[in-house]
Formats: structure tokens, sequence, C-alpha cells
């Protein structure tokens, strides 16, 4: 009998008793409470669902940190009839979390893609404007997008739209550039943060409350799998080629960078690995 026979079938069992759990309409979390001055953190979510996928460090800075985390929901999906629909999921998923929710139109943007940056200037100038708009209203402290090589086109669109919004800013504004990962993995993250077993839980319980989407693909079943291999891959790609892997359940990957005098700074080359027993608001001693 092979003895890893029974712990693969645990792992198809685990998926298959997922099917059976509730989307949405939990009973509500108890609320973080965040001090009146608590800085913002803007998440550039390409579509409704990004802001608990990638969510392992806003959750932690919102839960540890004492930081605001306000979703920026970029676009409601290219679906017209799914777009409102998408925002009440996106609203209860947000509400459910603890993060704030911005929208940027109210159908979201459209067309947000490298083709229509090349195609369409005019219009995509606007887009870049409601962004910056967005910044400078907010002043975060850290912002999250995609990386430029996230697959999915509209996730690449949002790392153009967002990195031509930071041009546009004064040339005084600062703030951390954390690029994501989703649909395309990142070549280069430099941050590994470990989740806890109840961060991890609730950032799947929120990603439930996108019912329509998950009862298309059930993605949010496979999001604990997801979050191991991640630490798979970040043992090397961030802690270092053949070094050893840290003991980590679960964890996500970034990109960590400064935005400063209008232009990225990679300033921390080396790789770090915010394991969860370590306060992640360290983070902003990278700060320079």
């Amino acid at each position: 009998m092979n003895p890893y026979r029974k712990f693969v079938d645990s792992f198809a069992g685990l998926y298959l008793s997922g099917k059976s759990l509730p989307l949405g309409g939990l009973p509500p979390l108890p609320k973080t409470e965040l001090s009146t001055d608590a800085p913002v953190v803007l998440v550039f979510s390409p579509h409704p669902d990004d802001e608990c996928i990638i969510g392992g460090l806003p959750l932690r800075w919102s839960r540890e940190a004492d930081m605001r985390i306000v979703n920026v929901a970029v676009t409601l999906g290219s679906s017209k009839n799914r777009q409102q629909p998408r925002l009440q999921e996106l609203k209860n998923a947000c509400e459910w979390i603890g993060f704030e929710l911005q929208q940027t139109a109210v159908n979201g943007l459209e067309n947000v893609s490298p083709q229509a940056r090349n195609t369409d200037p005019p219009s995509w100038l606007k887009k870049v404007k409601i962004i910056g708009d967005i910044l400078s209203r907010y002043l975060p402290r850290a912002i999250f997008f995609p990386h430029e090589s996230d697959w999915n086109t509209t996730h690449i669109g949002t790392h153009f739209l967002v990195m031509d919004a930071l041009r546009a800013m004064p040339a005084s504004f600062r703030c951390l550039a954390i690029e994501t990962e989703f649909w395309g993995m990142m070549q280069s993250p430099n941050l590994m943060v470990e989740s806890k077993p109840d961060d991890v839980a609730d950032l799947l319980a929120a990603l439930s409350f996108h019912v329509g989407e998950v009862q298309r693909n059930p993605y949010h079943l496979r999001l604990p799998a997801w979050l191991q291999d991640n630490v798979r891959r970040g043992a090397e790609l961030v802690g270092g080629q053949g070094g050893a892997a840290p003991d980590f359940a679960f964890a996500t990957l970034y990109r960590l960078h400064q935005w400063k005098n209008g232009g990225i700074e990679y300033f921390h080359p080396r790789g770090k690995l915010v394991n969860a027993a370590e306060n992640p608001g360290r983070l902003w001693d990278l700060i320079s």
C-alpha cells in the first residue's frame, strides 16, 4: 500500500467537502478597531475577488498594524449584465472582511488593457486621471497592484494604469509600491508573508461572497493549495536558491518597492520573509 495514497485522498476529499460549504451570508466578523488617523493602504483590484486572493498582507496590516485598507474596484468585469451583481457581491465581501470600498465608476472602468493604452490614448488618460484622483484623495502609505506580466489583460492593464497615475503624481509623493500575482507568476518576488489559518479561513469566507463567480468556478476552494505552493516557490525565489524552506503552512508572494522621487526604487533586492509571529508593521522600517 502506497503510504501517500491516504495523504492524497485527504486533499481530494477536502475539496469535495468544501463544495457543501455556504457561499456568503455568513454572520459578521468582529470589527477591527482602527485609530482615527490610521494610515491608508490602497488595493487596486483588476476584478472583484482580487482583494481576497492577494489579501494576505493587507489583512494582516489591518489586524496587526492599525492600517486602513481601501479596496479600489478598478473594473467590475467585462460582462455587462454581471457588473452590478458583482458590485453587490464585492460590497458584501469587503464589508465582511473589514476592507473599505472605493469605486472608480458606476460600472467600473472599461477596456483596461495594454491594447487600449496603445490605441486610445485620450480614453486611457481619462482613466489615469480617475486613478490619480484616488491617489491624491487618500495619499496612501502603500498600494497593491498587479505586476506587469500577470497574464490576464485586465491585470496587466491595471499595472500600467496605476504606474501611469503614479508618474502623474507630484514628485513629493512617496509610498510603498507592492506588486501582486495571480494569473502569471512573478519571476522576482522579494517578499513572502505567512498567513495564519484563521486569516486564510477568513479570506476564503470573504471570497465566497463572490457567489456568481465561485459558482461558475469554485476557485475559492483551491486557494489554500495555492497559498501552500507559494511557500514552495518563495522558499527559493525570496529566501534564496538552495536555502532551507521556512516552516510556513500558507503564504503570499509580493514584489516590494518604494515609489519615490517620481519613480520606482528597488530598495530591497535580497528578499524578506515575514512569519506569522512577526509584526508586519516592521516592513515600514524598510522605507528610506
